[in-house]
This record gives C-alpha cells, sequence and structure tokens, in this order.
C-alpha cells in the first residue's frame, strides 16, 4: 500500500487537506496520458464485472450456489470506482479530496482478491487433510485472517485520510506506522497460500483426497499457486515503495505510471480473467452446507441431488395448463434430456481445457 503519511509537515500551503510532499506510486495522474489509459482498464473490468455477474445469475437459477462469483464482481466494480475516481483526479488536479479518495480506493480494492485466494485455500487444505482442515484450530485461525483484512482496511482507511489532514510530525509518523504494518501483514497475507498449499500437498496424507467441483484438482492447485504469486508480487512492489519513501519532485522509477498500472490493475485482470476462463465456478464449488470430513466427497448428509437445469423449469404444460400427460412426459424429457446434455458437455469442456485441446464454442 502507498502511504503518503509523514510527507507533509515541512511546507504545505492553504488549509487542510493538504497534499503530501512524497511520491505516490503512479504520481499525479494527467489528462493526455492517465486517462486514455484508465479508460482501457475501465472497459476491460466493465466486461469482467458483466462476465461475473451473469454467471452468478445462470448459476443461482440453476441453485449452483457459487457466491465468490458475486465477490469478483464486487471487486470489478471497486476497481472501475478506483479508475473514474482517478480520471476525476486528472481532471480536477488541484482537488486533494478526489485524490484521497482514489488512494483508498486504490488501496482496498485488491483486498477482495487476497479473500477470495484464502478462500481457495481453506478448501484444498480440506480436501487434502480432512480431518486436520476441519478442525476448530485451523478454521479459527482462518477465520482471524478474514477478520484481520477488515481491521487492517478500516486502519488504513483512518490513517490515510488523517495524514492528509495533519501537519503535526507525531501524528504523520503513527500513521506511517500504521501504513507500513498494514502493508507488510497485507503482503505476508498475499503470499500465505503459497506455503500452505505446497505443505497441504507435501504432508503424507491418511486418506484419499476429498475431491470437489469438476476438474482436474492438479488444475486447481496451479490455479490458487499462479494467482497468488501474481498477487503477492503485487503486494510487496507497493510495500517496498512505501519503505522507500522520495520526495514528490524527484520520483523513483518505481513510482512511474508504467510500474502502477501494470503492478496494481494488469495484475489483477490476469487473476479476474484467469478464474473466471478457466470456470472456478465449477472447478472450486462444493456442496452446500459442507460442515465437516466427508462432505466434500460425499456430499451433506439430509441435503438431496439439486437436480440440473430441468429440474427448475416448468414446461409449457404446466405453466398454461392443458396437454395429456403423455405430451408432459415427453415435453420433460426432452428438456431434462437437453439439461443433461448441457451439462455433459459443460464437463467435457473442462477436461478439454485441462488437456490443452481447443474447445468447440
Amino acid at each position: 500500500m502507498s502511504s503518503p503519511a509523514g510527507a507533509s509537515a515541512q511546507t504545505p500551503q492553504g488549509d487542510a487537506p493538504y497534499f503530501p510532499v512524497v511520491a505516490l506510486l503512479g504520481g499525479v495522474p494527467t489528462v493526455s496520458v492517465d486517462v486514455p489509459i484508465s479508460a482501457v482498464l475501465l472497459v476491460l473490468f466493465v466486461m469482467a464485472a458483466a462476465f461475473n455477474m451473469t454467471v452468478l445469475q445462470i448459476n443461482r437459477r440453476r441453485d449452483h450456489k457459487f457466491i465468490l462469483s458475486g465477490l469478483l464482481f464486487g471487486f470489478c466494480m471497486a476497481r472501475i470506482t478506483t479508475l473514474v475516481m482517478r480520471i476525476v483526479w486528472a481532471t480536477h488536479i488541484t482537488n486533494i479530496r478526489v485524490a484521497i479518495a482514489s488512494n483508498i480506493f486504490n488501496s482496498a480494492g485488491v483486498l477482495l482478491l487476497f479473500i477470495v485466494n484464502l478462500i481457495f485455500t481453506q478448501r484444498l487444505l480440506r480436501a487434502y487433510h480432512p480431518n486436520f482442515g476441519w478442525h476448530k484450530v485451523p478454521t479459527l485461525m482462518f477465520r482471524f485472517l478474514y477478520f484481520s483484512i477488515v481491521a487492517l482496511l478500516i486502519m488504513v482507511i483512518t490513517a490515510t485520510v488523517i495524514s492528509f489532514y495533519t501537519l503535526n510530525r507525531s501524528v504523520l509518523q503513527k500513521c506511517r506506522t500504521i501504513q507500513l504494518f498494514a502493508g507488510t501483514y497485507l503482503a505476508v497475507l498475499s503470499f500465505l497460500p503459497i506455503p500452505i498449499v505446497l505443505a497441504a500437498w507435501a504432508w503424507p496424507r491418511k486418506n484419499a483426497i476429498e475431491k470437489f467441483g469438476q476438474g482436474r484438482f492438479r488444475t486447481k492447485v496451479m490455479l490458487v499457486l499462479f494467482t497468488a504469486t501474481l498477487l503477492s508480487f503485487g503486494a510487496g512492489f507497493r510495500l517496498g515503495g512505501s519503505y522507500d519513501p522520495r520526495p514528490r519532485s524527484a520520483p523513483a522509477w518505481y513510482h512511474h505510471r508504467a510500474a502502477f498500472y501494470c503492478v496494481n490493475f494488469v495484475i489483477e485482470l490476469i487473476v479476474v480473467y484467469t478464474y473466471a476462463l478457466m470456470r472456478f465456478d465449477r472447478r472450486f464449488h462444493i456442496p452446500d452446507g459442507s460442515s465437516a470430513p466427508g462432505h466434500y466427497f460425499n456430499g451433506v448428509p439430509g441435503k438431496g441431488d439439486q437436480g440440473t437445469l430441468a429440474d427448475h423449469i416448468n414446461t409449457e404444460a404446466e405453466a398454461f395448463g392443458g396437454g395429456s400427460d403423455e405430451d408432459t412426459a415427453v415435453v420433460e424429457g426432452g428438456s431434462e434430456g437437453a439439461a443433461r446434455r448441457w451439462d455433459n458437455r459443460a464437463a467435457g469442456d473442462l477436461e478439454k481445457q485441462d488437456n490443452g485441446e481447443p474447445i468447440r464454442s
């Protein structure tokens, strides 16, 4: 996380808020450079948001509960807001309040991706070692990590806002300490899925893996490791810049716009589109209500088969009345068969994707 704290105690002018005198990652945006770049990235995030919301709604109609598509939709909306604020900042360069909002949204958005990766990591751990993964201790540890992300977000937002509204050196130093602590903690958090997944894979197992979702299990592992590597690189890069502040008049190479857009938005787009195109809503889906060893593989006791799309669609005869029992049976059989074929094709496409084979559209 970029940290403007500790920056403005020397030569501020005018009333609060005060613009920091240290260089910010990405610098001050301009209309000629930042607006076109932000507009292109904005379109890509809008497309990703539309895709994830579409998948969420289709799955909801099929009783295929996967709320993480909604979480990625929320992340995309946060990034859309970030880019809009950066465009507004570029067109209102002296408006420090817009700069504050832009910096806050820029720092907060990526946390949703950290949460998604932690959830997938927890599912992989429970699949590799069900008895340990579902034990109270690791379960509480993951809950603490989720809670800590929210707590740190509140701390960072508070410290960032205060740093723009004070000239007191002691207060600025405390704000900087909070920002550095939060940045370090979140950088470690973004890296955490890598050692956890590798340890779960290497740790000898007493039982078979409780596989969940569709597609090869090793593909799930590779997806989490790949995205965690990208996110931890981005978090580490931002943290390094925070530990080595430079004057606004003499920024370092890592403050350049290219570094800002690549380390933040490009990496995040790669992660979002990787999960979307690899159909993470099918690969990482678990039975609704899973809460104990065996639920991933055998399902949750008392929860019957959710059926296919045809199970949740009324036939014409059911909706409008009329038609013989034989006609209704034919229609139901046809729609049921079509839904089954759709499910089988989707599963086949995932397997072809794992094998590197082309998928027929």
